[in-house]
Order: C-alpha cells, then sequence, then structure tokens
C-alpha cells in the first residue's frame, strides 16, 4: 500500500479556481458585450431612422395570406 498524503493536492486546487475564474470571467464579458451592443443599437435612432419603414403589405406577402387562408 503506498503512503500518500491525505492532503488535498494544491496544484490540482489552484487549476480549479483557475477554471472557475476564467468561466465567470467569460460569463461576465459576454454579458457586458451583449447589453452594450443592446445600449447602442436603442441609442442610434439617427441612423437607422431612414431604415425603419414599418410593416408592408407586398405581392408575395399578399399571396402567403391568400395561400394560407384556406
Amino acid at each position: 500500500m503506498s503512503k500518500r498524503s491525505h492532503l488535498p493536492d494544491s496544484q490540482r486546487r489552484k487549476f480549479l479556481r483557475g477554471s472557475i475564474a476564467a468561466a465567470t470571467g467569460v460569463a461576465a464579458a459576454s454579458t457586458i458585450a451583449g447589453s452594450s451592443l443592446a445600449s447602442v443599437a436603442e441609442t442610434d435612432d439617427g441612423v437607422e431612422a431612414d431604415k425603419k419603414e414599418g410593416y408592408r403589405l407586398t405581392k408575395h406577402i399578399a399571396d402567403y395570406y391568400k395561400s394560407a387562408a384556406v
């Protein structure tokens, strides 16, 4: 029988702490990046105002409505 110490391996603990810290950092960065992109899209009304035309009933949409009304 080997006489191994029952003390936890410090390298393993260091690795696990690093993995948890990295995962937390990635999650925080993706959350922050997503919310900042959303805020840019919401505040950029001057550039996008010309592109917002609303709903338009085009010929192919009208054809779809006719075929779906069966």
